[in-house]
């Protein structure tokens, strides 16, 4: 398309991504109401169905929705090449430089630092640090300002951040590296007061993996309990 051709010649990739329905692919409010909801809160993203109509943005329209953007990112002191969303009817436009990855489930992301070893497995704890983003570049949650980094076993859906992008985005990462995940709605965790998500949105992360620990499980007499080392 025409955006996508601008868009290519400022070195960046166009992604395109239309919102279906919740995980049991039924609308959850009226065509109407969320249509008005959607209007009223850009940064909002509803459950839609997967069949809506969509419209190409008019480059003119793209730019002045990316300059709005930025500033919105630097008023929240979002990090630096922070993704940008652009949203248009029902369509969820995410622009990153080239050098960002698109997986075929979604997950979208870049190393910015490859580390070394091996990557954990099923079984194994994981320890390491996060930021969690909402699309604006609003910080969400952070391990690094609560002062200790998060510590799962992977497999066991335990993962604090609680959704399945998260995982995978950290299964193949190795310790001493990091990375930038944006993870789709599809691939996010259920919204609800448990999550600090409060729609359907992509989250973005920042992951650093600190090490991987192999873990067996102990047992004296009637107690028993998982122990990493």
């Amino acid at each position: 398309t025409t955006a996508s051709a601008a868009a290519r010649r400022h070195g960046k990739r166009l992604l395109w991504y239309v919102l279906g329905g919740d995980r049991n692919g039924k609308l959850k409010i009226g065509k109407r109401a969320a249509l008005a909801l959607l209007l009223a809160t850009p940064t909002l993203s509803l459950p839609f169905s997967a069949h809506a109509k969509t419209k190409t943005i008019n480059p003119y329209d793209e730019r002045r929705l990316l300059q709005q953007n930025k500033k919105i990112q630097e008023a929240n002191r979002a990090p630096d090449d922070f993704p940008n969303f652009i949203r248009e009817g029902f369509q969820v436009k995410v622009v990153t430089p080239d050098n960002y990855i698109t997986r075929d489930s979604g997950l979208i992301y870049e190393d910015v630092k490859v580390g070394t070893g091996d990557c954990p497995k099923d079984g194994q704890q994981v320890i390491f640090h996060y930021v969690g983003y909402n699309e604006s570049g609003r910080r969400i949650d952070s391990t690094y300002i609560q002062g200790s980094p998060a510590k799962i076993r992977l497999g066991n859906k335990s993962l604090v951040p609680g959704n399945a992008g998260f995982e995978e985005g950290i299964r193949d990462m190795k310790p001493g590296g990091k990375r930038r995940l944006i993870i789709p709605p599809e691939l996010g965790p259920p919204v609800g007061p448990s999550t600090f998500f409060s729609a359907k949105q992509f989250e973005v992360f920042d992951v650093e993996l600190l090490s991987v620990q192999d873990c067996q499980r102990r047992t004296i007499a009637f107690y028993s309990d998982v122990v990493c080392t």
